[in-house]
Formats: structure tokens, sequence, C-alpha cells
């Protein structure tokens, strides 16, 4: 595909990233010379020097036959005056804009064809304010997906000394468990993937990501680990979109604090929120935390747009007592060097953009995306449809597809029935097909596999 990406800030380019390894032709425009020459020594792309919204600009980044154009510049007005000029000028096929301020986001029939022509919506606080919320509603997940509209989820747990499963085979959870049905996608030990296989023995410090209907994950996480009880007392640094955001949805079911530092803002989160208590002062000061029991906390979320001070105040607030510690890090280098050690969920707010603006490039019916394992891993929602002539999927037993190397199938969603995958279980023309990708250099072959063949038509 030809792919215009405006903005080379972190999401614009890690995305680059993304689709350049693809082999996608890829175009990214910047006002920032140096750091398009940054990722042009990196990457397999062109660049071009200047404002996304011009249309003179545009022309040069190719716009007239571009694919696609993804808007994600750190300025919704130039996001989505560039997705009127490409629609109104080039006609170009599918817009995608990222469009942060609610005042846009709140009006009813804005974002239609007719009005401004914006294909896709992304907005990054939501999905990560999602995110988070779902971490807290399964206390000890890493990571929580959602397929399916939310019947099939994906969790992935680290497993500890003493969990039933530590030192058994897979194959013994179903026996265990004769009630529950669920599947393990993937394990990551040591940082180095295993394709789960019926004898494979689960070890202490394993990566376990598993999939199953909604309503049994509490009881596969017991399997993997002591359960956490539920988180009650929430604190959250940071009172930015997404603290604001998140203290919204949890302070009518949790008790909810805000640490903010400026005054203004506090006001403000004082008038818009309900139950939350707004506190004035800074995340880091030790003081504020004692005084405010900070011992009796169950997770403290640090999400202020400061990774530094997300980084002390979480290690300060998880040595003076807080049950867990969640951390917004926006320099993808700090994740992996500070989760698991104090600090218990580092959240990479690309990271999990990014899986929401992949689903549109996929081809075939590609519904949902997730990026994991800092983009190593892909998750993915896709639809079969065909019959078994034009279908390399429909008609067939799971244990009969071709799967391309590194790839299983974690579950099938026919209608609100939630079907784990086991080999005779039958693929048939609409059923939602969930897929973990180890191996990314394997998508092309999983979309392939997607695809109808001409004779459905």
């Amino acid at each position: 595909m030809k792919i215009i990406i405006l903005g080379a800030g972190q999401v614009g380019g890690t995305l680059a990233e993304h689709l350049a390894r693809e082999e996608n032709d890829i175009t990214v425009v910047d006002t920032d010379g140096e750091r398009l020459r940054e990722l042009h020594t990196r990457l397999d792309i062109r660049t071009v020097v200047g404002a996304g919204s011009y249309p003179m600009v545009l022309r040069q980044a190719g716009c007239e036959d571009a694919d696609m154009l993804i808007a994600v510049t750190n300025s919704d007005e130039v996001n989505m005056i560039a997705c009127q000029v490409a629609h109104t000028l080039f006609r170009t096929p599918t817009k995608i804009a990222r469009v942060r301020a609610t005042a846009y986001l709140t009006r009813k029939g804005l974002f239609a064809h007719e009005a401004v022509p914006i294909d896709v919506l992304i907005s990054p606080e939501q999905v990560v304010t999602d995110h988070i919320r779902r971490l807290i509603e399964h206390p000890g997940a890493l990571q929580v997906l959602e397929f399916a509209g939310g019947l099939v989820q994906l969790v992935a747990v680290k497993a500890f000394y003493g969990g039933p499963l530590v030192g058994q085979e897979l194959g013994f959870l179903r026996r265990h468990m004769p009630s529950v049905d669920t599947r393990v996608a993937a394990i990551y030990r040591q940082n180095r993937p295993i394709i789960p296989r019926g004898d494979t023995v689960i070890e202490a410090d394993d990566e376990v990501f598993f999939i199953a209907a909604r309503r049994d994950i509490r009881a596969v996480m017991s399997e993997l680990r002591r359960l956490d009880r539920d988180f009650r007392r929430v604190m959250i640094a940071g009172g930015g979109n997404i603290g604001e955001r998140l203290a919204e949805h949890l302070e009518h079911s949790h008790q909810v604090k805000i640490i903010e530092h400026n005054l203004e803002r506090c006001t403000q989160l004082s008038e818009r929120l309900d139950r939350t208590v707004v506190l004035h002062g800074s995340a880091t000061a030790k003081r504020l935390l004692e005084e405010e029991n900070i011992e009796d906390c169950d997770i403290f979320c640090a999400l202020t747009n400061d990774d530094e001070v997300n980084i002390m105040s979480s290690m300060l607030a998880k040595r003076m007592g807080a049950k867990k510690v969640l951390t917004l890090i926006n320099n993808a280098a700090y994740v992996d060097l500070v989760q698991g050690g104090e600090i218990d969920i580092a959240i990479s707010p690309q990271q999990a953009t990014i899986g929401s603006l992949l689903t549109h490039v996929r081809r075939g019916d590609i519904v949902n995306v997730h990026s994991l394992r800092r983009g190593a891993a892909e998750a993915i929602e896709a639809i079969a449809h065909g019959d078994t002539q034009s279908s390399k999927v429909v008609g067939r037993t799971i244990g009969e597809i071709d799967l391309p190397q590194g790839t299983t199938i974690g579950a099938v969603v026919r209608g609100k029935e939630v079907l784990i995958a086991h080999d005779d279980v039958v693929v048939a023309s609409g059923d939602h097909v969930i897929l973990f990708v180890i191996d990314k250099r394997r998508l092309r072959d999983v979309e392939r596999l997607f695809q109808v063949g001409l004779t459905f038509f």
C-alpha cells in the first residue's frame, strides 16, 4: 500500500517503523527536518519537510495516488484540514486522523463524509484509558485485550511459584478445569517465544498469553498465579486527559484520588468530577503521599506527561507501601528497563495506539489488531468469508488450516458463541477468528489466509 503519514512524532515514527518492515511504500511528512533525517537513516521510507495540511506539500508527498493518509500530528486542526484537503483535491480513499479534543469528538455529524471527511478517528487518550481500565479490572494481569465486542479476552500474566499449573504440562489444564475452556496462545520465557503444545511445561516467571471467554478469565488466572484481591483504592498522579477520563470511569465503583500540580487544572477537575478527591501538589512529594495514606492504596497510576516524574513517583509510592504501581512511559526504550522491578506495569501509549491504526492497514477483513511485546507480536481478529472453494479457512477444521509458522488460532466467535480453538472446530463463513502471530514477517501470509479467492465473486 502507498501510505502517507503526517507527523513524525512518537506515534507517527513508531507507525512508520511498523509499516516499512511490511514492505509498504511509506512517506512521512513533518515540519521538523532533523527528526525526518533521523527516521530516514533508520528506515526505507520517503520524507517530505513541510506542513501536512498544505495542498502543495501533500502533492509532493504523492497524495494523488496514495491509498491512505494517516494524520497524527500534534495538532487536531492540522489533522482535520489535511483530511479535508486530501479528500477534496486528491480523492484519497482512506483518511485516518488523530483527534484529541472532546469538543470535536462529541459533535455528532462533524466527521461525516459531506462535512469533515475522516473515515477513521483515533483518540489516543481514550485508547490508553481503556487499556488501563481493563488492567485495573483484572488485578495481576500484564495486558488485557478484548475481541468480538468484549466476548473474548486475551490476557498476559506472569506465572508465579506455587501456581497450580507451574511445573505442569499444558494438557493438565484441561483435565484440571474441565468446566472452563481456554487456550494458551503463546509463552514468553526469558523474552523468547515458545509455541505452546500439550506437553509444554509452564515454568515460574513465564509470561503466559491465554485466551478465554470473558466470564472465565479470573478462573484461568487463578491457575497461573495467586489472585490479587480487587483494587478498591486508586491514586492517580497527573490530572491530564488520561487521568481525568480514568477517574471519571472509576469514581463510582472505586475510591479515587488525583494528585495534580497545576492549581487551575485542580479547580477544573474538582468541578467536573463527582466523587474523586482532587489534591494539589507533586506526586514525588513524600509528605503528601504519607498524608494521603499511600500504604493503603491498592494501585498507584502515574499518568503525567513526564516520564521521569512517572518513574520516580511510582518507585516512591511502591517503597512507601502502595500494593501495585502502573506507570505511563512515552520513551519506548524505558519500558523494558523498568517493568518487572519496583514498577509492576509499564505502559507505552504509542504501542496501545498503534494497534488501532494497524487494524485499518491490514489486508483481508481484519477488524481488530493489538500490538504486543513492543511490536514483536500481534493479536488479530479476522472475519472468515467465502465457501470451501474460495476460502482457505471456511469449511475446514482448525487442525486442517495451513497456518504460517509461529501463528496460533486462539478462539472462534460465532454470533454470541465463543468456541475455544481445538483441532476439531470447523470455521464457518462469518466467524470471527482470533489469531496470535509471534513472527511479524508472517503477517502477509496470515492476511492471505483470509482473502477470498475470485471464485467467490
